[in-house]
C-alpha cells in the first residue's frame, strides 16, 4: 500500500510542479493605477490634488503624487481614469439588516411575524443576495449586519459573498440577537410563541443563559453580538448584560446593545458594551460615560420626510391620523436631534447606521441606506463629521480600522468615486460612478488602458 501512495505522489508531482514552474512570480500579481480630479483624506478633511492610488492585488499600496506614480509603472499596469470624479474610502453601515425587508402595510411586529412564518430561509437568503449588491453598487463595501436574520441567515450570506458566489459588501454578522424573554417587538400569544421566537431570536432569562447565547451565536459564526436590552417593559439586568460582555469580550468579539430607554442604555454603557444602537433617550450621564469609556453612538436617525415617503406610500391616513403622525414625529425628530446634540457635545463617538430593514417604495436597498446621511445633516452634523462616521470611526467601531476605513497604504482596496465634492455638497453621495472593493471594480465603466 505504501508503494501505491508513493507512486501516485510521483505521478502527481509530474504533472504539478512543473505547472507550478511554469508561473513566474510577477504573473501573480495585478497591479492598477487609479486617476482622479482628488482624493478625500477623511482625517485630514481634505481634496488631495494631483495624488494617484496604486493598488496591488486587494490592496492599496502606495497613495502619491500622480506625475511620481505614472513615471514608474511597470508594463501590464492597468490604468484607470476617473475624470473629474472625486475618490473616497468604500462607506461603511455599522446597523444593516440585508436580509429583511418589511412592508409599510403593517407594524413592525406584524412585519416581523409575517417574515418568520411566510418566508422560506431559501427566499430570505436570496433577498439578502439582493440587498447586499444594491448595498454594494450604492458604495457600501462594508456593513455591520445587526440581526433580523433568521437562524444565522447573515452569516451563510457572509460565507457566500467571501466565497464569489453573490456580490455584496465585507459583512460581520450578528446571527441572532440576543433578548428578553419573548424576543423583540413580535406581539404573540403564548401557547404558539416558543417556536417562531427562537427562528430569529435567542431568548435569555439570567446570568448562565446570557453567557449560554454568546456560546451559541459564536458558534454559529457571529462576528458580532447584538443584545436587545430593551423590549417594552421587559429589561435585561446588569447582571445578564455584564456577563454576555464578559462572555463576548473573552473571545475578542465586540457587543453592539440595541438601547432606547434610560433604564437600558445605562445598563448597557455600564456593562460595558462597544456601541449603543439608537440610544433615543440617553442622559447626559450616560453619554459622559460612553465618552469616557469609548463606547460607540450608532444614532440609526431617518428624517420626517423619510418615514412620511415610506409609510405613506403604503398606507391611506384619515386627516385625524395625519394630525396624530405629525405630533409623534415631531417629537421623536425633537428628541434624536438633541441627543445627537448632547453626544457630539460631549465628545461621544459616532458611527454611521442606517437600520434600514424595509423595502423602501422606488428605492432599493443601497438607495435607501443612504437615507441616513440626509437625517444626520439635518440634525446638525456638518459633512466631514458624517463622512468620518460612515468610514474612519465606523472602521474602529467594527475593529476593522487597519483594513477599511481610510485610503491608505496597506489597507484593503475598497474605494468609490463620486460626482461632486463631498465636502461642500454630501447629496454627492447619492451620485456613485466607480466602486472597487479589495482591488476589483463592481460599479462604473472607467477610461481603462493597460501600460506597455
Amino acid at each position: 500500500m505504501r508503494r501505491l501512495f508513493r507512486l501516485l505522489f510521483l505521478v502527481s508531482a509530474a504533472f504539478v510542479l512543473p505547472t507550478l514552474a511554469a508561473i513566474p512570480g510577477e504573473a501573480l500579481v495585478k497591479v492598477t493605477l487609479i486617476k482622479s480630479a482628488g482624493i478625500l483624506d477623511v482625517r485630514a478633511g481634505k481634496i488631495l490634488l494631483g495624488r494617484g492610488v496604486l493598488v496591488e492585488n486587494d490592496r492599496i499600496k502606495e497613495i502619491g503624487p500622480l506625475s511620481d506614480l505614472e513615471g514608474r509603472l511597470k508594463e501590464g499596469t492597468t490604468v484607470i481614469d476617473l475624470g473629474r470624479a472625486i475618490l473616497l474610502p468604500g462607506l461603511i453601515d455599522c446597523h444593516a439588516h440585508l436580509l429583511a425587508a418589511m412592508q409599510g402595510r403593517m407594524g413592525p411586529g406584524e412585519n416581523i411575524i409575517a417574515t418568520i412564518t411566510l418566508m422560506s430561509p431559501a427566499k430570505r437568503a436570496l433577498q439578502g443576495a439582493a440587498n447586499a449588491r444594491d448595498a454594494l453598487e450604492a458604495g457600501f463595501t462594508t456593513v455591520r449586519n445587526v440581526g433580523h436574520s433568521g437562524i444565522d441567515g447573515d452569516a451563510a450570506l457572509r460565507e457566500a459573498v467571501n466565497a464569489g458566489w453573490v456580490p455584496g459588501p465585507r459583512i460581520l454578522a450578528a446571527t441572532r440577537k440576543i433578548t428578553p424573554p419573548g424576543g423583540q417587538g413580535v406581539p404573540m400569544a403564548e401557547a404558539v410563541a416558543g417556536t417562531i421566537i427562537t427562528q430569529e431570536y435567542l431568548p435569555i432569562n439570567g446570568a448562565e443563559e446570557a453567557r449560554r447565547a454568546v456560546r451559541e451565536a459564536l458558534y454559529a459564526g457571529a462576528d458580532v453580538i447584538k443584545v436587545v436590552m430593551d423590549d417594552g417593559p421587559r429589561v435585561l439586568t446588569a447582571e445578564e448584560v455584564k456577563a454576555i460582555v464578559t462572555e463576548a469580550h473573552r473571545s475578542r468579539v465586540k457587543v453592539a446593545a440595541h438601547a432606547t430607554t434610560r433604564i437600558g442604555i445605562q445598563a448597557a454603557v455600564d456593562a460595558g458594551v462597544d456601541s449603543v444602537e439608537h440610544g433615543d433617550e440617553a442622559s447626559d450621564e450616560s453619554l459622559k460615560a460612553m465618552h469616557d469609556k469609548g463606547i460607540f453612538l450608532v444614532p440609526t436617525d431617518w428624517t420626517a420626510e423619510a418615514f412620511l415617503g415610506y409609510v405613506k406610500a403604503s398606507l391611506v391616513f384619515t386627516e385625524a391620523e395625519l394630525k396624530e403622525w405629525d405630533r409623534w414625529m415631531d417629537k421623536w425628530i425633537a428628541t434624536s436631534t438633541d441627543r445627537l446634540r448632547r453626544a457630539r457635545k460631549l465628545g461621544v463617538k459616532i458611527a454611521a447606521g442606517s437600520d434600514m430593514w424595509v423595502q423602501y417604495p422606488e428605492k432599493n436597498r443601497g438607495e435607501a441606506t443612504r437615507l441616513m446621511f440626509d437625517a444626520l445633516q439635518k440634525e446638525g452634523m456638518p459633512p466631514l463629521e458624517i463622512l468620518r462616521a460612515a468610514t474612519v470611526n465606523a472602521a474602529e467601531l467594527l475593529g476593522w480600522q487597519d483594513r477599511v476605513g481610510a485610503l491608505e497604504a496597506g489597507k484593503l482596496a475598497d474605494l468609490i468615486a463620486v460626482e461632486g465634492n463631498p465636502l461642500q455638497d454630501l447629496t454627492s453621495l447619492n451620485r456613485v460612478l466607480f466602486v472597487m472593493k479589495g482591488g476589483e471594480v463592481v460599479l462604473g465603466k472607467p477610461v481603462l488602458r493597460v501600460f506597455r
